[in-house]
């Protein structure tokens, strides 16, 4: 299916990008269960919470070492996927996943409260760094320079990847005494973070023609394959024709369908951010009024 029978086992599967995210996911396993008694304040890790982890693990997984990362060099609506699992689904799925007492633990350190985090882990930073990142990625002639440079690459990823979470951080803070902004900011966090995304994502949806040349030019795009295939990606080329082999639909409606993939799952996200910051915030004032009510 998509020509992936085309491709080995180890380029669809990453061995030991597997390796090390089971690797990962053993260590949690490790630390909720038998070492949690090591943490101060620990307590049992609920079953939502421990599956909310583990399907993150999954799909960062797939999307940044398994076949959908493959995939995501064959057609720009399997990248805009990944894009929207990877950094818009995941970050929330892991802040819920790993325990409070975890995360006091984490950022015990005393250098976490320098003056430079505290102003890194501003909201409005956090937001902006994000949508910067995003945005400036998907600009066609650095989206296709960052797609064939790979150590570049990676490192890009890897500050997505950071910015996504510090952005996530204020929506789902999981220590009260952390938590920077009200609820009712919170609630405005969310509906700007889809709205500063929304003209990278217009510009894909509505351009003219086939913006990144990394699907569309076969030179292009055989060298962004070096990234996820071993031996010579050159050999690609003298099997197949280019992208187009892999792909059922023109170079502009893929493009299209990609941008419109980015902004639905973001909107799903965020459509259910909103309502569980809502929630919250409405427990919480109801529990003021029982609490302030004379009998």
């Amino acid at each position: 299916m998509w020509g992936l029978e085309y491709f080995s086992f180890r380029d669809l599967w990453s061995p030991m990008f597997m390796i090390f995210m089971m690797a990962l996911v053993v260590l949690y396993t490790f630390v909720i269960g038998p070492w949690r008694h090591r943490f101060a304040g620990s307590k049992p890790v609920s079953i939502p919470r421990q599956l909310a982890f583990l399907l993150a693990m999954v799909l960062l997984y797939l999307t940044q070492g398994g076949p959908l990362s493959l995939m995501g060099h064959l057609m720009f609506t399997f990248h805009m996927t990944n894009m929207a699992l990877a950094y818009i689904l995941v970050p929330p799925l892991l802040i819920y996943g790993i325990p409070d007492w975890l995360w006091r633990r984490t950022f015990r350190a005393k250098f976490w409260s320098f003056g430079v985090f505290r102003l890194i882990m501003n909201p409005i930073l956090s937001l902006g760094l994000f949508t910067l990142l995003f945005s400036f990625y998907h600009m066609p002639d650095n989206h296709d320079w960052i797609m064939t440079h790979f150590t570049v690459h990676r490192i890009y990823y890897a500050l997505l990847f950071l910015s996504s979470m510090m952005m996530w951080w204020h929506v789902y803070c999981p220590i009260p005494e952390w938590r920077r902004m009200s609820h009712m900011l919170t609630l405005g966090y969310i509906f700007m973070s889809g709205l500063l995304l929304t003209p990278a994502c217009a510009m894909i949806m509505f351009a003219n023609g086939p913006l990144f040349a990394v699907y569309n030019d076969p030179q292009v795009w055989v060298k962004a394959m070096g990234y996820c295939v071993s031996g010579d990606p050159a050999e690609l080329l003298s099997k197949f024709e280019g992208p187009a082999f892999f792909n059922m639909m023109s170079g502009k409606d893929d493009q299209q369908l990609g941008g419109i993939v980015m902004k639905l799952l973001q909107e799903f996200v965020n459509a259910a951010a909103l309502y569980t910051v809502f929630m919250q915030w409405y427990r919480r004032e109801r529990s003021q009024e029982d609490d302030n009510v004379v009998y």
